[in-house]
């Protein structure tokens, strides 16, 4: 009996004095400060499992939908956004699906912006990726049938769920790495860093206490970034070979974000988008419908990574992606999934090439900015090709070249009448002056080609350069090995 309080004893202090070694996992001895004694909390561990919720996601993704249909309803009216049991019940079934008339901009990013807040509820939550796309898909239904008093949107349903489950991925992870070089604990601008990149992850971090404050855990990926600040020059446009110089200087904004980089020891591809490329730009001209000139997010699903020596490493596999891109007098925008690969090949000590490669299918659309009499955009499977080139010349500068290619065709879609080929080439190089501090130039063309049945074929294309000064995330511009 003694022998056994003794035990008993021991255990009770090993419990609070060696955590790691006695406390039950998933749980954090702390003091509660209405009571003043130790209490322990439950506690999120991304590793195991241990602790993440499916209640909480099913409850604050029906919560944020009614409040955004509340708010849609004050500000756009009863219109589009008074639902009722009536109209809810009428679009439950699947003939009263169709392909829906709303704006490009609305379709093509706020649709997937939506579905990356419900993918990010579900992920702060301790979801897993696949089990957060469950979720998306689930709200996106639940918007298309209740949300709005229109026929439920077929093309939402793409849009939103698994284009905004890619974005959404996109984001939190790169909130996630914000907090994780925080350390143990993250200060205030690195929180408020994460919560605008991903406001589900700082809302449920804030509201859950001790429970979700546990950080991704990303793995040591290799990464790259670079913010750019700049102006563009005039811009050439030609519309079915009438070419003209557009007086328009406009202010630029752009980031981008490579995420987990062929060649870093050590690391894996284990779980989806331990590798992707983040890309985001705006523009100042009010003369656009939308600010945003483009996002694209593509990011490795499932692959495995593979290599030759010291020199070349790579992952090759199945990739998703969401792209939207916005130039003057056209758009287009798809949510694709691609097979290819992304790598690194060091050619000498000092210069290194790295660089992706893609062919896939999605369904897209695509249409002119100003042109009566056709309709605004055109939805169509998609097969899409990018090549993407990056050649580093050690620390001191660096050449990009990336190539997509976009054929929107009618298969798929209400309207088969046409096709659409889309063309989008940047080039660009970055000289690094001091530091992480850079110069550089780029070039940007894009090329719409359009025929359909009832309308003139119509051929426009739109280039401009730009000027620009850069912040690196490094000076080795993201190279990856021991020679740099």
């Amino acid at each position: 009996m003694l022998r056994a309080r003794v035990h008993r004893l021991i255990c009770v202090v090993g419990f609070f004095a060696a955590p790691c070694a006695f406390r039950p996992e998933g749980f954090a001895a702390e003091i509660d400060p209405a009571t003043g004694t130790m209490a322990t909390k439950r506690v999120l561990n991304w590793e195991t499992d241990a602790n993440k919720s499916y209640v909480i996601p099913a409850l604050e993704i029906p919560v944020f939908l009614v409040a955004l249909n509340l708010y849609d309803r004050e500000v756009y009216g009863r219109e589009v956004y008074g639902s009722t049991l009536g109209t809810t019940s009428d679009h439950a079934p699947t003939k009263s699906w169709q392909f829906d008339e709303d704006p490009f901009n609305i379709n093509q990013f706020s649709h997937p912006y939506l579905g990356a807040t419900m993918h990010g509820i579900a992920r702060s939550s301790g979801l897993s990726f696949w089990e957060a796309l469950v979720y998306s898909n689930a709200g996106s239904y639940a918007w298309e049938v209740a949300g709005e008093r229109g026929p439920p949107s077929i093309n939402d349903m793409i849009t939103t769920s698994q284009a905004g489950s890619l974005l959404g991925e996109s984001l939190f992870r790169m909130a996630s790495l914000v907090l994780e070089h925080g350390g143990e604990h993250p200060g205030f601008w690195r929180e408020m860093g994460a919560a605008i990149l991903m406001p589900p992850l700082g809302f449920n971090r804030l509201a859950y206490g001790r429970r979700f404050k546990t950080v991704f855990p990303s793995h040591d990926p290799a990464t790259f970034w670079q913010l750019r600040l700049g102006a563009s020059a005039d811009a050439k446009v030609s519309d079915n070979s009438a070419t003209s110089t557009v007086k328009r200087q406009e202010f630029i904004l752009d980031f981008s974000m490579a995420y987990g980089l062929p060649g870093q020891p050590g690391y894996t591809y284990d779980r989806p988008l331990d590798y992707f490329q983040f890309e985001f730009a705006a523009l100042s001209s009010a003369h656009t419908h939308n600010w945003v000139e483009n996002i694209l997010c593509r990011g490795l699903l499932w692959g495995k990574s593979y290599g030759a020596g010291d020199n070349a490493a790579g992952v090759a596999g199945v990739y998703g992606s969401y792209d939207f891109i916005s130039p003057q007098i056209f758009r287009v925008s798809s949510t694709a999934v691609s097979v290819g690969t992304t790598a690194q090949l060091l050619l000498s000590r000092h210069v290194t090439l790295q660089g992706s490669l893609l062919t896939g299918v999605g369904f897209g659309g695509a249409g002119t900015q100003h042109f009566k009499g056709e309709r605004d955009y055109h939805y169509g499977i998609t097969p899409q090709g990018l090549v993407a080139l990056r050649l580093i010349f050690g620390e001191r500068a660096m050449f990009d070249l990336t190539a997509r290619e976009y054929y929107i065709s009618g298969t798929g879609s209400d309207d088969k009448r046409g096709t659409e080929t889309v063309f989008r080439g940047n080039a660009g190089i970055v000289v690094r002056v001091y530091g992480r501090n850079a110069l550089g130039i780029q070039y940007v063309a894009s090329h719409r080609d359009a025929h359909y049945k009832a309308f003139p074929n119509k051929r426009q294309t739109v280039s401009t350069f730009s000027l620009t000064y850069t912040f690196l995330s490094d000076t080795r511009f993201g190279a990856i090995g021991s020679h740099q």
